[in-house]
């Protein structure tokens, strides 16, 4: 969800950093740890000593409230609306609160099918939240493919045994090189409906806008 249908980064930002500081804790390190991962393993990560749950409840809470920025990313919403709505899931390391807030902010609608971080017991690079989308919509993990902007989720999707591809709105191309393919952003997929198969054009050259 987050660095691949929303821009929310200038919101983790501020909220990781405004926690860090209130803790003491370096927030550049803080804010690298947090993309791509569920809240509560970033905070067991750099906060070892904290009451990782009581703490994960005022992150969210915190993510919540800062709506400014969150938007829609290039080619997000008209990917989604070129898709059956049977043939795909969210799979986001953030609360179903958090997610469904963050969608309508970009006016996204909640698809049928959405993994959130309530529903796992371990988030991204653990596969279980991709495996957990694939059993959701009936498929073997090897007949989906993932669109990922982080390291985390890439290795989470290969644990899962499924393709991938990287997008780069979050991190840069040297960190996304696990990925089976790198396109700037899902403006550059074109969706191809057939009679059976659902085929996927990538275009890794295009302006991505």
């Amino acid at each position: 969800m987050d660095g691949v249908l929303i821009d929310s980064t200038p919101s983790v930002e501020r909220v990781w950093h405004a926690w860090a500081l209130s803790h003491g804790l370096d927030p550049v390190r803080v804010a690298a740890q947090a993309h791509g991962r569920r809240s509560i393993e970033t905070i067991r990560a750099v906060a070892p000593h904290l009451d990782a749950a009581r703490e994960n409840v005022i992150v969210e809470e915190m993510e919540i409230a800062d709506k400014a920025g969150v938007t829609a990313l290039p080619g997000a919403a008209d990917m989604l609306r070129s898709l059956p709505p049977d043939r795909f899931a969210i799979v986001t390391s953030a609360t179903r609160p958090l997610a469904v807030a963050r969608l309508g902010y970009a006016n996204i609608p909640v698809p049928a099918s959405i993994v959130t971080a309530d529903d796992v017991v371990h988030g991204k690079p653990s596969p279980e939240p991709f495996l957990k989308g694939a059993d959701l919509l009936g498929f073997a993990p090897a007949e989906c493919l993932v669109f990922e902007d982080t390291p985390a989720g890439i290795a989470a999707a290969r644990a899962a045994g499924m393709q991938v591809v990287a997008l780069q709105t979050t991190y840069p191309v040297q960190q996304l090189q696990s990925a089976d393919a790198i396109i700037p952003s899902l403006a550059c997929v074109t969706t191809v409906r057939g009679a059976v198969f659902l085929d996927l054009n990538l275009d890794p050259v295009c302006p991505g806008k």
